[in-house]
């Protein structure tokens, strides 16, 4: 999101916290009925839908909720939960009244196309919607270009489609022409599909909707194929984004396996989280070592990369590396002016650390070691984020856009739809937004990535093992985020 051209942002509303017995919290979303009285409400068509009338239960009930953690102690408290996402009984908008748009925003990735199909076709045959349409180009089309047309045609087979139909943008965020255009044409249902950048522009828009009282539900569906929004299990196009990935793996092995001292250095996307490199490596068993943002590593020395590559070489006479975007971005000599560098989206733009460090590599083996190597570099960045999603992430994506009508025709607004253990969830948007997921290099998951590949974790003690201040160095990790309390939520 583009803060510099947004108004002035609204009061931010107080969370809705409800408490209960036992240490029981639920992290609860905003209502129609918050701001607007004497609101209108009707049953569910979805009673009267013979595709659901042999569902027993269908309806959710008004207290169903779902934990954030699942592995608790007898005697802990119930924790935080989530409002559980679903349909119900009553829903607060009349199925002639809605005017539905949909909008994409940030990078590309698999399933947006899916999501879009779903939440037209959604409302169409569950909830007899009749007059939906896309928003062209991000944030800005608000404004700045005409909409989209979209019915159960239009949409049939784009999820065969990589990419969005609908355009796509990073940036052009105005909080006070988006709603004025929303206001004006009669909008009163928005699904925002995008990252944490695009779901706080949703959180703006929310508030300056609540603001001027308007019976509108703002709906985001969180989108990054990096998988470092936190809350939710994972996001949509991880599943493909990984399945993808592993073809550019296997074409590096076989490069680096037909030719002696063979190196084959893949690079991943992941600008802050490794989530994507992690997972490949774990999945296609042929990488020697992983490298993240959330690890880091040094070059030269005793126990350094050079090291483990020149050993690796010896003994089977090629390697594997993967490394995500965003790892040793602090080696990069001329990477002090990049980092105060942003993009539309206000993420940093980074240096290319696939080319610096194939170079790096061929310099010293060349004239360090005077070792002949073959090194092959492959970045299938944008290949990765141009495909359809499979056939995992296909599923997921009708379970959230589902998820997300059925919030929105229940009058839930200003809430992201996503994966909490398993479960269809509403979450607040601020949850959403306020940091990022990481990989935890101390959690089970990376001790299993080490044990498969066996390369070394390139930790560098500051202090000798024993000292007292070892254990400020370790609180210092934590609070710097390398380290942390939760584990990714696939262990």
């Amino acid at each position: 999101m583009d803060s510099s051209n947004s108004a002035t942002s609204p009061e931010i509303s107080k969370p809705k916290i409800v408490a209960g017995a036992g240490g029981y919290v639920l992290e609860d979303v905003p209502h129609l009925s918050d701001y607007i009285p004497d609101l209108t409400c009707h049953p569910n068509p979805l009673q009267d839908n013979p595709a659901y009338s042999v569902v027993k239960q269908y309806f959710v009930h008004a207290d169903d909720t779902v934990p954030q953690k699942v592995v608790v102690h007898k005697d802990s408290p119930r924790g935080i939960h989530f409002r559980r996402a679903g349909p119900r009984q009553r829903v607060y908008f009349d199925s002639d009244e809605v005017h539905a748009c949909i909008v994409t925003c940030g990078g590309l990735c698999p399933g947006l196309n899916t999501v879009i199909r779903e939440i037209v076709c959604g409302l169409y045959h569950m909830y007899g919607v009749k007059k939906v349409e896309g928003i062209d180009g991000g944030y800005r089309g608000f404004y700045a270009k005409n909409t989209v047309h979209l019915d159960p045609k239009v949409v049939n087979d784009i999820h065969k489609r990589g990419g969005t139909i609908l355009g796509t943008s990073r940036g052009g965020h105005d909080t006070s022409k988006i709603v004025d255009s929303i206001q004006d044409r009669g909008f009163n249902q928005v699904y925002i599909i995008g990252g944490d950048g695009t779901q706080r522009g949703a959180s703006v828009i929310f508030e300056e909707i609540r603001r001027r009282g308007l019976k509108v539900s703002v709906a985001g569906i969180p989108k990054t194929i990096d998988n470092d929004i936190p809350v939710i299990d994972k996001s949509f196009g991880f599943d493909t984004a990984v399945e993808e990935a592993q073809r550019a793996i296997n074409a590096a092995h076989v490069e680096a396996d037909s030719i002696e001292n063979g190196i084959g250095l893949v690079k991943l996307m992941g600008r802050y989280s490794g989530f994507i490199a992690m997972y490949a490596t774990l999945a296609s068993r042929d990488v020697d070592c992983c490298l993240i943002p959330e690890s880091p590593f040094y070059l030269e020395g005793t126990g350094g990369l050079f090291e483990y590559i020149e050993s690796r070489l010896k003994e089977n006479g090629h390697m594997v590396i993967v490394i995500a975007e965003g790892a040793g971005q602090e080696l990069l000599s001329e990477s002090i002016q990049s980092m105060t560098e942003k993009d539309a989206s206000g993420n940093k733009l980074l240096k290319d650390v696939g080319l610096w460090i194939s170079q790096r590599i061929k310099d010293y083996f060349a004239k360090e070691r005077k070792m002949p190597i073959n090194l092959k570099y492959i970045d299938p960045t944008y290949m990765i984020r141009a495909v359809p999603s499979n056939a995992s992430d296909n599923v997921y994506c009708t379970l959230l856009a589902q998820s997300a009508v059925h919030g929105a025709m229940a009058g839930y607004t200003g809430f992201t739809s996503g994966l909490v253990n398993g479960r269809q969830t509403y979450i607040p948007f601020n949850r959403i937004t306020e940091k990022q997921n990481k990989v935890v290099i101390t959690d089970r998951m990376w001790a299993r990535l080490l044990s498969s590949t066996n390369q070394p974790t390139f930790w560098i003690p500051k202090v000798p093992i024993g000292d007292k201040g070892n254990e400020e160095e370790a609180t210092e990790l934590l609070e710097n985020g390398i380290c942390g309390e939760e584990g990714p939520r696939f262990s």
